[in-house]
């Protein structure tokens, strides 16, 4: 049976992944909507956005090697299900209750999406094919989660907030239509083993330490409903990665932590994320909320970014397997960081030309620079029989610290979202890019060229 040709490849993984990037950023415009429909004020808004983040960053290393261990195709498969029900229920919600226990379920299944689709990448294609591949699908569904505002604010001005989730219908039967087309390609272990007490410890480790950094700034440090989940859910995830250095079968292999491309990437990964998640979301909100713009005109601010995005990933991608991974994850971060100082000129006259376009104009081309090549080096410094691991490893990294700058949001902004508060933002935004800038300068070793021995690649340290 011949191979999937890479186009399909890279359509199964960016429509898998997509659904789950687009829903962590269309809910942001759709929170007002929400808020004034089914009541609960700012804890609900809150939680509809830290209840998908809870799940998915507690469950995406157990999913990570379960794709390693069962096949990326099956576990495509399941979370697709699992997350087209989810997103009706959601749809469907009559209450903040129902609402938030259904976005828990979204966040879930969207743990076995995102890593078994980018796994799929990794282990059918190989050398420039796969970090042209990796840049693609890095356009597609960082481009998802750009436009996830643009899409949910149409929906909210035009139908109603409910049909930005049940839309989420389409694009999971349209992967099923093209997963029909790869039979025989899956990859499974033949000695599969899933470490059941190593993935509840990692599940209920990281879930109490994610619980606590969620609720925190409404409840403090000294609050019991803070310090004992944080307390038991870091003394459970100490003994899963004590665990993890003589279980047979490892969820999380921490052997890959000695190769440096792959931690410093990781560390870069946590600041620039955190950055994309908190620039994300104030936009977003500010928009609407301090400068008076509809949902839809809001989504639509940060359509220039996404554009870069998605005309200039792939060519990142391979400029970057070509010259080195490390200029383009320097540069791009600190780009990146100029275009945020840039909406330091937004005032009180709100004008969106001049105030707003050019720091998303300069954001959008330090992002084009940055998420494909720091994905491929990452990626790439584990190889394909732990790609699924490597994967959810990485996307645990960025889901945490987006969870984690919304949570100490208020801090950051100073207590309100007003245009000081926005200034603040644009401020931290900035700090944090140049910071994962200059971590991955400091961290990142180009691949030595081809005519090195193959080794060498992958030297730990």
């Amino acid at each position: 049976m011949t191979a999937p040709s890479s186009r399909l490849i890279v359509a199964i993984a960016a429509l898998a992944s997509a659904v789950a990037f687009l829903d962590g950023t269309v809910v942001n415009v759709a929170l007002p909507a929400m808020s004034d429909e089914l009541g609960g004020g700012l804890a609900t808004q809150q939680w509809t956005v830290d209840a998908y983040l809870l799940t998915l960053s507690s469950l995406i290393l157990f999913a990570g090697s379960v794709s390693d261990a069962y096949g990326r195709v099956l576990v495509l498969k399941i979370g697709l299900i699992g997350f087209g029900v989810a997103s009706i229920a959601v749809g469907l919600a009559p209450d903040p209750v129902t609402l938030i226990i259904a976005r828990a379920l979204q966040g879930a299944a969207g743990a076995f999406l995102v890593p078994s689709s980018l796994a799929l990448i990794t282990s059918l294609l190989q050398g420039t094919a796969q970090s042209k591949a990796i840049g693609q699908w890095t356009a597609w569904t960082t481009g998802a989660t750009l436009a996830g505002p643009l899409i949910g604010g149409v929906f909210v001005d035009t139908l109603s907030w409910r049909y930005a989730f049940l839309f989420n219908v389409i694009p999971i039967a349209a992967t099923f239509v093209l997963l029909a087309r790869m039979k025989g390609t899956d990859h499974r272990s033949p000695d599969a083993r899933i470490d059941i007490l190593s993935a509840a410890l990692c599940t209920l480790g990281l879930g109490g330490i994610v619980f606590a950094l969620i609720e925190q700034p409404n409840l403090g440090w000294t609050h019991e409903a803070i310090w004992m989940p944080l307390l038991a859910g870091t003394v459970l995830f100490v003994a899963f990665v004590l665990r993890q250095r003589t279980a047979t079968h490892p969820i999380l292999p921490l052997g890959i932590f000695t190769v440096r491309n792959f931690w410093t990437g990781n560390v870069s990964t946590f600041f620039v994320y955190a950055a994309l998640s908190l620039n994300g979301f104030v936009v977003a909100v500010y928009l609407q909320q301090g400068a008076g713009l509809s949902a839809t005109l809001a989504g639509l601010a940060s359509l220039p970014a996404t554009l870069l995005l998605i005309g200039l990933s792939s060519l990142a991608g391979t400029l970057s397997a070509k010259l080195g991974p490390r200029l383009f994850m320097t540069s791009g971060p600190l780009i990146m960081a100029a275009g945020s100082l840039l909406l330091l000129t937004v005032g009180e006259d709100f004008d969106y030309w001049t105030q707003v376009l050019p720091g998303l104009i300069v954001f959008g081309l330090g992002l084009a620079l940055t998420v494909s090549p720091l994905t491929s080096t990452i990626l790439g410094a584990i190889g394909g029989e732990r790609s699924g691991i490597a994967s959810a490893t990485n996307n645990a990294v960025a889901r945490i610290a987006g969870l984690v700058v919304i949570a100490v949001l208020a801090v950051i902004v100073g207590g309100t979202l007003d245009l000081d508060g926005f200034h603040r933002a644009a401020i931290a935004t900035a700090a944090l890019l140049a910071i994962g800038g200059v971590v991955a300068y400091a961290g990142i070793r180009n691949p030595r060229p081809a005519s090195q021995p193959e080794e060498a690649t992958n030297k730990p340290g």
